[in-house]
């Protein structure tokens, strides 16, 4: 028998409900300062500090970097606000929902699986990355780009304590996270700038006007570490494009923006690329620069600002990992419907912390980050022509729903071939999601053609 005070806070949390199955009620809309404080945070964070410093690493030149960033997370923005957010706020379903209505649950249960495990790993890699600034006054040995294993026994514990308040805060769901977010953003962004600023001159920085010198000479030379290969102006422009490819692409934020009163919130993603995905990449450059390529976020930001730069990296891992964790357990609170989704973000958070003990996740984060919005991509190829094209053809939408099939086989014959091919096309992980969106967009509206009219006429023989 479970004591009033423990019942207490189980009912609590059984309480709070998040529109798992249905769509978001009109009293529940947020306003566009939410979305703005949620994107500046998620992408004014964590993985900011690691990107940053794993393109100096990779020998970007400057001008690749600066140009390769604006039209790549131009485009990010505009897949956000074109691609992700009209569907959102058309159906206020999450994703998991939503393809259960297309895919059935059978593949639903598998995408689900796959996509929370990635989430995880993605919020891991955030949690580790908040573990370095933590232990910087435990004298805690930093993980380096070859290390793949944890690196002692501190950093297990300085991990399994940040994992902690990470899922605590992804339990208490959406608009908790989302003012999290809209509080820590502005100052997250001040420390960033003001720490590279700081730095700039240890780097031989004396004027403005040098900027470009030292930005060639010192910081973004084209010359990459030993052991790293080199990045060009298509690997950043494609990276920033598809780094958040799952989000946007892969529709993941159908969860987000399904609480927006109007689609073209999708365009408040702009604050997190421009800010994080630009400003902030550049101000980590600089900082790995002056590091001699460390590319642990705690020690840089810590050289550059202080306690204030290493504070910023701790709130900046927590921002990046809540709304990761929260969607990883709406995937998989989809794939367990008997639990509520209070227990299966507890579950993740515990998966999650274990995974990000392993700093290979934070040091191949670029290579992870690519992986893993190619895997998810497909699906949403599959939900933008299911909402969009099938209709325009007289074909039916959410056909899983509609004929109360277990499982779409068109959708997951496109899924798995379009991975197939993906991974045998002879181009660097970084470029294969473009003609990956194409091959799963025509795959899934060919072979949901051929298999609704050939139900349709095997209805209508036996009708006959």
């Amino acid at each position: 028998m479970h004591s009033p005070g423990k019942r207490s806070i189980t009912g609590r949390l059984d309480a709070l409900y998040e529109f798992d199955r249905e769509p978001v009620s009109q009293n529940k809309l947020q306003g566009v300062g939410k979305f703005i404080g949620m994107y500046s945070g998620e992408h004014v964070a964590g993985t900011e500090f690691v990107i940053g410093a794993l393109f100096v690493a990779r020998g970007v030149s400057a001008p690749d970097l600066f140009l390769g960033l604006l039209v790549g997370n131009i485009l990010a923005v505009l897949s956000w606000a074109f691609l992700c957010a009209p569907i959102a706020v058309k159906t206020r379903l999450t994703l998991y929902w939503m393809l259960r209505k297309i895919c059935g649950p059978y593949l639903t249960f598998v995408y689900n699986i796959v996509n929370a495990l990635m989430f995880c790993f993605l919020a891991g890699a955030m949690i580790s990355v908040a573990a370095t600034a933590v232990g910087l006054p435990l004298n805690m040995p930093m993980p380096e780009l070859k290390d793949m294993f944890p690196t002692s026994i501190t950093w297990i514990i300085v991990v399994f304590c940040v994992g902690f308040v990470v899922t605590s805060l992804a339990i208490l769901g959406f608009e908790k996270f989302a003012n999290f977010a809209k509080i820590c953003s502005p100052w997250m962004f001040l420390v960033f700038v003001a720490a590279a600023l700081a730095v700039l001159p240890k780097l031989g920085l004396t004027s403005f006007g040098d900027f470009w010198r030292v930005a060639t000479e010192k910081i973004w030379t084209g010359i990459p570490v030993e052991g790293q290969s080199k990045f060009t102006f298509w690997h950043v422009m494609f990276f920033a494009w598809f780094c958040n490819m799952a989000m946007h692409i892969g529709m993941a934020d159908l969860s987000i923006f399904r609480y927006a009163r109007k689609w073209t919130y999708g365009f408040t993603s702009a604050f997190g690329m421009f800010l994080g995905h630009y400003v902030a990449w550049v101000c980590s450059g600089i900082l790995c620069a002056a590091a001699d390529v460390i590319v642990a976020p705690g020690p840089i930001a810590y050289m550059g600002a202080g306690v204030a730069g290493a504070v910023c990296v701790v709130v900046a891992g927590w921002t990046t990992a809540n709304p990761t964790l929260y969607r990883a357990g709406l995937a998989l609170q989809a794939a367990t419907p008997d639990w509520k989704r209070w227990r299966v973000t507890a579950a993740a958070g515990l998966g999650t912390t274990i995974a990000a003990c392993f700093p290979a996740l934070v040091m191949r984060l670029l290579d992870f980050v690519a992986l893993y919005g190619l895997i998810l991509m497909p699906m949403g190829a599959v939900i933008f022509a299911d909402f969009w094209i099938l209709p325009r053809l007289g074909l039916r939408s959410n056909f899983a729903e509609a004929t109360r099939s277990k499982i779409n086989w068109s959708a997951a014959i496109s899924w798995l071939v379009t991975l197939v091919i993906a991974f045998l096309l002879p181009l660097e992980i970084f470029f294969k999601g473009l003609p990956g969106f194409f091959i799963a967009l025509v795959l899934y509206v060919l072979l949901s053609s051929m298999e609704q009219r050939m139900k349709q006429n095997k209805i209508l023989s036996k009708e006959g």
